[in-house]
Protein backbone atom coordinates (compact mmCIF):
# COMPACT_ATOMS: atom_id res chain seq x y z
CA UNK A 1 0.00 0.00 0.00
CA UNK A 2 1.34 3.31 -0.63
CA UNK A 3 -0.35 6.68 -0.40
CA UNK A 4 0.96 10.31 -0.22
CA UNK A 5 -0.58 13.50 1.12
CA UNK A 6 -0.32 17.62 0.75
CA UNK A 7 -2.43 20.66 -0.76
CA UNK A 8 -3.67 23.87 -0.65
CA UNK A 9 -7.33 25.85 0.63
CA UNK A 10 -8.99 28.40 2.15
CA UNK A 11 -12.20 27.25 4.03
CA UNK A 12 -14.74 26.32 6.60
CA UNK A 13 -14.38 23.45 9.43
CA UNK A 14 -16.40 20.08 8.65
CA UNK A 15 -20.30 20.10 8.66
CA UNK A 16 -23.00 17.74 9.27
CA UNK A 17 -25.09 17.37 6.87
CA UNK A 18 -28.24 19.05 8.36
CA UNK A 19 -25.58 22.58 8.48
CA UNK A 20 -24.96 22.00 4.89
CA UNK A 21 -27.96 22.38 4.15
CA UNK A 22 -29.10 24.83 6.29
CA UNK A 23 -26.30 27.11 5.49
CA UNK A 24 -26.09 26.97 1.89
CA UNK A 25 -29.40 25.64 -0.01
CA UNK A 26 -31.05 28.79 0.17
CA UNK A 27 -28.27 30.66 -1.84
CA UNK A 28 -27.71 27.78 -4.58
CA UNK A 29 -27.26 23.84 -4.93
CA UNK A 30 -24.80 22.13 -3.00
CA UNK A 31 -23.21 18.79 -4.24
CA UNK A 32 -22.59 16.67 -1.33
CA UNK A 33 -20.55 13.36 -2.64
CA UNK A 34 -21.60 10.38 -0.18
CA UNK A 35 -20.07 7.80 1.39
CA UNK A 36 -20.42 5.57 -0.99
CA UNK A 37 -18.24 2.68 -0.17
CA UNK A 38 -18.96 2.79 3.87
CA UNK A 39 -20.54 -0.59 5.37
CA UNK A 40 -18.53 -2.65 2.50
CA UNK A 41 -15.06 -1.65 2.11
CA UNK A 42 -15.07 -0.18 5.86
CA UNK A 43 -17.58 0.66 8.63
CA UNK A 44 -20.63 2.97 8.48
CA UNK A 45 -21.47 4.44 11.69
CA UNK A 46 -24.46 4.11 10.51
CA UNK A 47 -24.41 0.43 12.08
CA UNK A 48 -22.57 2.06 15.23
CA UNK A 49 -21.91 5.45 15.62
CA UNK A 50 -18.61 4.68 17.52
CA UNK A 51 -17.32 1.70 15.45
CA UNK A 52 -15.21 3.09 12.86
CA UNK A 53 -13.75 6.52 14.83
CA UNK A 54 -12.48 3.89 17.37
CA UNK A 55 -11.19 1.17 15.01
CA UNK A 56 -9.33 4.33 13.44
CA UNK A 57 -8.16 5.37 16.65
CA UNK A 58 -6.98 2.17 18.04
CA UNK A 59 -4.66 1.66 14.35
CA UNK A 60 -3.74 5.10 15.23
CA UNK A 61 -2.64 4.09 18.54
CA UNK A 62 -0.82 1.01 17.39
CA UNK A 63 1.36 2.37 14.72
CA UNK A 64 2.65 4.88 17.96
CA UNK A 65 5.27 2.51 18.00
CA UNK A 66 6.60 3.50 14.81
CA UNK A 67 10.35 3.39 15.30
CA UNK A 68 10.71 6.24 12.72
CA UNK A 69 8.33 9.32 14.20
CA UNK A 70 10.24 11.53 11.83
CA UNK A 71 11.34 15.21 12.16
CA UNK A 72 7.47 16.26 12.59
CA UNK A 73 7.28 14.91 16.14
CA UNK A 74 10.22 17.16 17.74
CA UNK A 75 11.82 19.63 17.17
CA UNK A 76 9.79 20.40 14.27
CA UNK A 77 12.83 20.67 12.07
CA UNK A 78 11.57 19.41 8.30
CA UNK A 79 7.88 19.52 8.26
CA UNK A 80 5.93 16.67 6.54
CA UNK A 81 4.10 17.39 3.21
CA UNK A 82 2.95 14.43 2.35
CA UNK A 83 2.07 10.73 2.66
CA UNK A 84 1.97 7.77 0.49
CA UNK A 85 -0.88 5.21 1.37
CA UNK A 86 -3.28 2.51 -0.03
CA UNK A 87 -6.81 2.52 -0.77
CA UNK A 88 -8.19 -1.18 -0.03
CA UNK A 89 -10.87 -2.14 1.87
CA UNK A 90 -9.95 -1.45 5.45
CA UNK A 91 -9.85 -4.86 6.48
CA UNK A 92 -7.00 -5.41 4.34
CA UNK A 93 -5.32 -2.54 4.53
CA UNK A 94 -6.48 -0.24 7.51
CA UNK A 95 -3.19 -0.70 9.79
CA UNK A 96 -1.13 -0.24 7.29
CA UNK A 97 -2.60 3.22 6.40
CA UNK A 98 -2.32 4.10 10.09
CA UNK A 99 1.43 4.15 9.85
CA UNK A 100 1.66 7.42 7.45
CA UNK A 101 -1.07 8.99 8.80
CA UNK A 102 0.24 8.74 12.47
CA UNK A 103 3.18 10.54 11.51
CA UNK A 104 1.15 13.82 10.42
CA UNK A 105 1.28 16.83 12.09
CA UNK A 106 -1.64 19.26 11.64
CA UNK A 107 -0.25 22.49 12.93
CA UNK A 108 -0.38 24.90 10.27
CA UNK A 109 -1.93 22.77 7.56
CA UNK A 110 -5.12 24.22 5.98
CA UNK A 111 -5.37 22.16 2.80
CA UNK A 112 -5.11 18.51 1.94
CA UNK A 113 -4.45 17.61 -1.70
CA UNK A 114 -5.58 14.05 -2.47
CA UNK A 115 -4.07 12.34 -5.76
CA UNK A 116 -5.98 8.87 -6.42
CA UNK A 117 -5.59 6.75 -9.70
CA UNK A 118 -8.81 6.30 -11.70
CA UNK A 119 -9.94 2.54 -11.26
CA UNK A 120 -13.18 3.03 -13.86
CA UNK A 121 -12.76 5.76 -16.63
CA UNK A 122 -10.26 5.97 -19.05
CA UNK A 123 -8.78 9.69 -19.08
CA UNK A 124 -5.69 11.32 -20.86
CA UNK A 125 -5.77 14.26 -17.57
CA UNK A 126 -5.97 14.74 -14.52
CA UNK A 127 -9.98 15.91 -13.20
CA UNK A 128 -11.06 17.84 -10.27
CA UNK A 129 -14.28 17.36 -8.45
CA UNK A 130 -17.17 19.23 -9.29
CA UNK A 131 -18.83 18.60 -5.54
CA UNK A 132 -18.81 21.13 -2.42
CA UNK A 133 -18.48 18.54 0.08
CA UNK A 134 -17.48 15.02 0.60
CA UNK A 135 -19.34 12.77 3.19
CA UNK A 136 -17.67 10.23 5.78
CA UNK A 137 -19.75 8.51 8.28
CA UNK A 138 -17.40 10.57 11.17
CA UNK A 139 -18.90 14.07 9.40
CA UNK A 140 -18.43 16.01 5.82
CA UNK A 141 -15.20 17.53 4.81
CA UNK A 142 -15.51 20.69 2.64
CA UNK A 143 -13.91 21.04 -0.89
CA UNK A 144 -11.57 24.07 -2.08
CA UNK A 145 -13.47 25.57 -4.66
CA UNK A 146 -10.87 28.49 -4.82
CA UNK A 147 -8.29 26.12 -5.46
CA UNK A 148 -9.99 23.67 -7.53
CA UNK A 149 -11.16 26.78 -9.42
CA UNK A 150 -7.68 28.12 -10.21
CA UNK A 151 -6.44 24.45 -11.71
CA UNK A 152 -9.55 24.18 -14.26
CA UNK A 153 -8.30 27.50 -15.41
CA UNK A 154 -5.15 26.08 -16.20
CA UNK A 155 -7.15 24.01 -18.94
CA UNK A 156 -4.71 21.09 -17.83
CA UNK A 157 -7.71 19.37 -15.63
CA UNK A 158 -11.08 18.56 -16.15
CA UNK A 159 -14.01 18.02 -13.82
CA UNK A 160 -15.20 14.14 -12.61
CA UNK A 161 -19.05 13.22 -13.55
CA UNK A 162 -20.83 12.83 -10.71
CA UNK A 163 -20.99 9.15 -11.37
CA UNK A 164 -17.24 8.84 -11.55
CA UNK A 165 -17.24 10.49 -8.57
CA UNK A 166 -19.25 8.27 -6.72
CA UNK A 167 -17.64 4.93 -7.82
CA UNK A 168 -14.06 5.39 -7.54
CA UNK A 169 -12.62 4.63 -4.45
CA UNK A 170 -9.36 5.55 -4.27
CA UNK A 171 -9.84 8.95 -2.98
CA UNK A 172 -12.54 7.68 -0.45
CA UNK A 173 -10.82 5.62 1.31
CA UNK A 174 -8.62 7.92 2.74
CA UNK A 175 -11.24 10.54 3.71
CA UNK A 176 -12.12 8.66 7.47
CA UNK A 177 -8.39 9.02 8.40
CA UNK A 178 -8.09 12.43 6.64
CA UNK A 179 -11.57 13.73 9.05
CA UNK A 180 -10.04 11.78 12.01
CA UNK A 181 -6.53 13.80 12.02
CA UNK A 182 -7.71 17.05 11.29
CA UNK A 183 -11.15 16.64 13.04
CA UNK A 184 -10.03 20.02 15.53
CA UNK A 185 -8.46 21.70 12.39
CA UNK A 186 -9.78 23.81 10.22
CA UNK A 187 -9.15 22.35 6.64
CA UNK A 188 -10.53 22.11 3.10
CA UNK A 189 -9.34 19.34 0.78
CA UNK A 190 -8.61 19.13 -3.17
CA UNK A 191 -9.29 15.90 -4.48
CA UNK A 192 -7.79 15.02 -7.80
CA UNK A 193 -8.15 11.89 -9.75
CA UNK A 194 -5.58 11.06 -12.01
CA UNK A 195 -5.91 9.40 -15.63
CA UNK A 196 -3.72 7.20 -17.95
CA UNK A 197 -1.36 9.85 -18.60
CA UNK A 198 2.50 9.70 -20.10
CA UNK A 199 5.85 10.57 -18.28
CA UNK A 200 5.68 13.94 -19.81
CA UNK A 201 2.76 14.83 -18.20
CA UNK A 202 3.54 13.91 -14.80
CA UNK A 203 6.13 16.51 -15.37
CA UNK A 204 3.60 18.98 -16.04
CA UNK A 205 1.28 18.40 -14.13
CA UNK A 206 4.00 18.09 -11.09
CA UNK A 207 5.16 21.81 -12.37
CA UNK A 208 1.68 22.65 -12.00
CA UNK A 209 1.22 21.39 -8.08
CA UNK A 210 4.27 21.97 -6.80
CA UNK A 211 4.04 25.46 -5.75
CA UNK A 212 1.22 24.05 -3.20
CA UNK A 213 3.07 21.52 -2.36
CA UNK A 214 5.91 23.71 -1.43
CA UNK A 215 3.24 25.87 0.37
CA UNK A 216 3.98 24.36 4.23
CA UNK A 217 -0.02 25.03 4.91
CA UNK A 218 -0.69 22.35 2.51
CA UNK A 219 -0.76 18.75 2.78
CA UNK A 220 -0.66 15.63 0.02
CA UNK A 221 -1.92 12.15 -0.15
CA UNK A 222 -0.74 9.95 -2.63
CA UNK A 223 -3.19 6.76 -2.80
CA UNK A 224 -2.01 3.51 -4.31
CA UNK A 225 -1.27 0.16 -3.58
CA UNK A 226 1.49 -1.73 -4.29
CA UNK A 227 1.37 -5.16 -6.33
CA UNK A 228 -1.55 -6.92 -7.53
CA UNK A 229 -0.43 -10.43 -7.86
CA UNK A 230 -2.90 -13.21 -9.47
CA UNK A 231 -4.67 -14.69 -12.50
CA UNK A 232 -7.54 -12.76 -11.63
CA UNK A 233 -5.47 -9.42 -11.93
CA UNK A 234 -3.81 -10.91 -14.89
CA UNK A 235 -0.34 -10.78 -13.50
CA UNK A 236 1.89 -13.40 -12.46
CA UNK A 237 5.12 -12.27 -12.56
CA UNK A 238 8.20 -13.93 -10.28
CA UNK A 239 11.57 -13.77 -9.49
CA UNK A 240 13.34 -17.27 -9.74
CA UNK A 241 16.40 -15.85 -6.85
CA UNK A 242 16.19 -13.62 -4.27
CA UNK A 243 17.22 -10.05 -5.06
CA UNK A 244 20.19 -9.15 -6.46
CA UNK A 245 20.23 -11.45 -9.10
CA UNK A 246 21.03 -11.62 -12.82
CA UNK A 247 17.95 -14.05 -13.20
CA UNK A 248 15.52 -12.71 -15.11
CA UNK A 249 11.90 -12.71 -13.69
CA UNK A 250 9.44 -15.17 -15.44
CA UNK A 251 5.54 -15.29 -15.94
CA UNK A 252 3.89 -18.60 -13.67
CA UNK A 253 1.54 -20.62 -15.56
CA UNK A 254 -0.99 -22.53 -14.41
CA UNK A 255 -0.89 -25.22 -17.22
CA UNK A 256 2.09 -26.91 -18.04
CA UNK A 257 5.68 -28.12 -16.45
CA UNK A 258 5.08 -26.58 -12.64
CA UNK A 259 8.07 -24.54 -10.96
CA UNK A 260 8.77 -25.94 -7.34
CA UNK A 261 8.02 -23.15 -5.32
CA UNK A 262 8.47 -24.77 -1.78
CA UNK A 263 12.28 -23.10 -1.50
CA UNK A 264 11.19 -19.46 -2.97
CA UNK A 265 7.47 -19.37 -2.52
CA UNK A 266 5.57 -16.48 -4.12
CA UNK A 267 5.52 -14.13 -1.21
CA UNK A 268 8.71 -13.98 -0.82
CA UNK A 269 9.30 -12.65 -4.68
CA UNK A 270 6.64 -10.53 -4.15
CA UNK A 271 8.28 -8.87 -1.51
CA UNK A 272 11.43 -8.39 -3.54
CA UNK A 273 9.51 -7.27 -6.32
CA UNK A 274 8.24 -4.72 -4.31
CA UNK A 275 10.80 -3.64 -2.18
CA UNK A 276 12.84 -2.76 -5.71
CA UNK A 277 10.41 -0.09 -6.29
CA UNK A 278 10.12 1.14 -2.82
CA UNK A 279 14.23 1.47 -3.07
CA UNK A 280 13.94 2.87 -6.14
CA UNK A 281 11.31 5.99 -4.84
CA UNK A 282 13.47 6.39 -1.74
CA UNK A 283 15.25 9.77 -1.50
CA UNK A 284 17.26 9.62 1.68
CA UNK A 285 18.15 12.82 3.16
CA UNK A 286 21.24 13.42 2.13
CA UNK A 287 21.62 12.37 -1.07
CA UNK A 288 24.78 13.47 -3.01
CA UNK A 289 22.65 13.27 -6.89
CA UNK A 290 22.15 16.26 -8.18
CA UNK A 291 18.63 15.69 -8.91
CA UNK A 292 17.79 12.24 -7.11
CA UNK A 293 13.59 12.97 -7.60
CA UNK A 294 14.14 13.25 -11.45
CA UNK A 295 16.41 9.67 -11.09
CA UNK A 296 13.85 8.62 -9.09
CA UNK A 297 11.68 9.57 -11.85
CA UNK A 298 12.83 7.83 -14.46
CA UNK A 299 14.09 4.63 -12.85
CA UNK A 300 10.93 4.32 -11.32
CA UNK A 301 9.75 4.53 -15.44
CA UNK A 302 11.91 2.14 -16.62
CA UNK A 303 11.00 -0.38 -13.60
CA UNK A 304 7.51 -0.60 -14.31
CA UNK A 305 8.37 -1.20 -18.17
CA UNK A 306 10.51 -4.11 -17.29
CA UNK A 307 8.51 -5.72 -14.40
CA UNK A 308 5.31 -4.64 -14.98
CA UNK A 309 4.27 -4.49 -11.77
CA UNK A 310 0.68 -3.44 -11.07
CA UNK A 311 1.04 -0.59 -8.84
CA UNK A 312 -1.98 1.01 -9.47
CA UNK A 313 -1.14 3.87 -7.99
CA UNK A 314 1.77 4.57 -10.42
CA UNK A 315 0.23 7.32 -11.99
CA UNK A 316 -0.20 9.77 -8.97
CA UNK A 317 3.38 8.90 -7.67
CA UNK A 318 4.74 9.92 -11.41
CA UNK A 319 3.03 13.46 -10.73
CA UNK A 320 4.51 12.93 -7.18
CA UNK A 321 7.67 12.57 -8.39
CA UNK A 322 7.33 15.27 -10.72
CA UNK A 323 6.22 17.71 -8.00
CA UNK A 324 9.76 16.86 -6.78
CA UNK A 325 11.77 17.07 -9.84
CA UNK A 326 10.43 20.57 -9.95
CA UNK A 327 11.11 21.95 -6.81
CA UNK A 328 15.03 20.25 -6.68
CA UNK A 329 15.26 23.32 -9.35
CA UNK A 330 14.90 25.81 -7.27
CA UNK A 331 16.92 23.93 -4.46
CA UNK A 332 14.39 21.99 -2.59
CA UNK A 333 15.36 18.72 -1.44
CA UNK A 334 13.05 15.82 -0.71
CA UNK A 335 13.21 13.20 2.19
CA UNK A 336 11.09 9.95 0.96
CA UNK A 337 10.54 7.34 3.27
CA UNK A 338 9.28 4.25 3.88
CA UNK A 339 7.50 2.96 7.36
CA UNK A 340 5.41 0.25 6.39
CA UNK A 341 5.06 -2.65 3.91
CA UNK A 342 2.38 -5.45 4.37
CA UNK A 343 1.02 -8.12 1.92
CA UNK A 344 -2.95 -8.93 2.39
CA UNK A 345 -1.65 -12.85 1.98
CA UNK A 346 0.92 -14.85 1.96
CA UNK A 347 1.26 -16.29 -1.63
CA UNK A 348 2.22 -19.96 -2.36
CA UNK A 349 0.72 -21.43 -5.33
CA UNK A 350 -0.89 -20.05 -8.93
CA UNK A 351 -4.36 -20.12 -8.10
CA UNK A 352 -3.31 -17.78 -4.98
CA UNK A 353 -3.42 -14.32 -4.70
CA UNK A 354 -2.33 -10.95 -2.78
CA UNK A 355 -2.42 -7.29 -2.60
CA UNK A 356 0.43 -5.58 -1.34
CA UNK A 357 0.67 -2.23 0.56
CA UNK A 358 2.90 0.03 1.63
CA UNK A 359 2.90 3.64 3.49
CA UNK A 360 5.58 6.41 3.13
CA UNK A 361 6.49 10.14 4.23
CA UNK A 362 7.77 13.02 2.47
CA UNK A 363 9.36 15.93 3.67
CA UNK A 364 11.23 18.87 2.37
CA UNK A 365 14.10 20.89 3.31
Amino acid sequence: MWHTITHLFTSGPAHSPSQVDNNMSDTRQVFCRPAEHAGSWYESDGRSPQVLGEQLSAWLAASDHCPVRLPCLSPFICPLTLSISRHAGYMWSGRAAAWAYRSIDTTGIKRIFILGPSHHVHLNRCDVSGCDYYATPLGNLHLDKDIIGKLLRTGKFGTMSIDTDKDEHSIEMHLPYVYQIFQDSDITIVPILVGSINRAQEKAYGGILAPYFADPENFFVISSDFCHWGRSYGYTFYYPEPLPSDVPGVTLKSYGPQRNLSQRPIHASIRDLDHEALDILSLPPKDEADSPAADSHEKFAEYLDRTGNTICGRKPIGVLLGMLSELEKSGRRATLQFVRYEQSSKCVSVSGSSVSYASAYVSLS
